[in-house]
């Protein structure tokens, strides 16, 4: 059973305000910063009845963790549905947005599925290091999760990473776009996106129909190349690099939230009614994925 819009909104406010006002900067930079971050995740799933799992390894001389826990699937237990959202903020930055705010939609979606038995496995993993210094380089936390997952033969139907999630705006003009973009899609940022590569724009517009089938949450999708600005900028590209089907539900970042990446991504910059309907409709869209299957 889904939270009441109020009791949602307030525990998303609640992770944000941990994650990006008590604790701030975390980075292996600020390391007592990610530590505590880690630990509070863990304490939280712990708490919806989970056992964390952790991936652990050593970057820039600090011992860090991909955290990790599952709901097994009943008759299709070794298809797996994946969703991740990085940690750590950037350097010099609390992290309220990018990416507080999608590591409290991945701990409310996971208390959802704490009472639910689906089909396939689905997978929870809070992923470290995925800002610079170590973005796109192999010591990014999904990177070094990604990997393990191919050598481990994972049947990974779809990996969807949660980022920068937490900002909407219904001003005209509130929305940018890489160029030609804007042609295509609406000026107002009041919707979530979905991103994805070519490869994965099959099982992408597979996701948009179910979330348009359970919520009428404004949604917009565009699979295109991975070199436009944005489009590989997050947990999902190391999956693609290891052949995996993935996509970000962002709202769309630094082509909306002027705060990205400036010590200004406060908590009190989030729109938390729109937030709660974002996370609401990807809870929804997500079990519905996880009763139906992705093939």
């Amino acid at each position: 059973m889904s939270a009441s819009p109020d009791e949602l909104a307030k525990r998303l406010r609640a992770h944000v305000e941990t994650l990006a006002g008590t604790i701030g900067e975390r980075n292996v930079f600020r390391p007592q910063g990610l530590a505590a971050a880690r630990d509070y995740i863990e304490t939280t799933w712990r708490a919806q009845g989970y056992a964390v799992g952790a991936q652990e390894y050593e970057a820039r001389g600090v011992r860090c963790a991909n955290l990790e826990v599952s709901r097994a699937g009943a008759g299709r237990a070794g298809e797996i549905l994946l969703v991740g959202a990085h940690y750590d903020s950037v350097r010099a930055c609390p992290g309220a947005n990018d990416n507080g705010s999608g590591v409290a939609a991945l701990l409310e979606i996971a208390r959802r599925f704490a009472t639910l038995t689906p089909a396939l496995t689905v997978r929870f993993v809070a992923f470290v290091n995925e800002e610079p210094p170590f973005f796109m380089t192999r010591r990014q936390g999904s990177a070094v999760y990604a990997k393990a997952a191919r050598a481990r033969g994972d049947d990974i139907r779809l990996m969807v990473s949660l980022e920068t999630l937490g900002y909407y705006s219904d001003a005209p003009g509130s929305q940018r776009y890489p160029p030609l973009f804007r042609f295509l899609y609406p000026d107002r940022g009041n919707f979530l996106g979905l991103v994805s590569d070519l490869r994965s724009r099959g099982v992408m517009r597979r996701v948009a129909k179910v979330f348009r089938d359970r919520s009428d949450f404004p949604l917009q999708h565009t699979a295109t190349w991975r070199w436009v600005p944005g489009v590989a900028w997050s947990d999902h590209l190391p999956f693609w690099r290891q052949g995996y089907r993935a996509l970000m539900a962002t709202d769309t970042a630094f082509y909306r939230y002027r705060y990205y990446h400036t010590a200004q991504d406060t908590p009190d910059k989030l729109a938390y009614p729109a937030f709660e309907q974002a996370t609401e409709a990807l809870g929804r869209c997500f079990a519905g994925l996880a009763e139906q299957g992705l093939g």
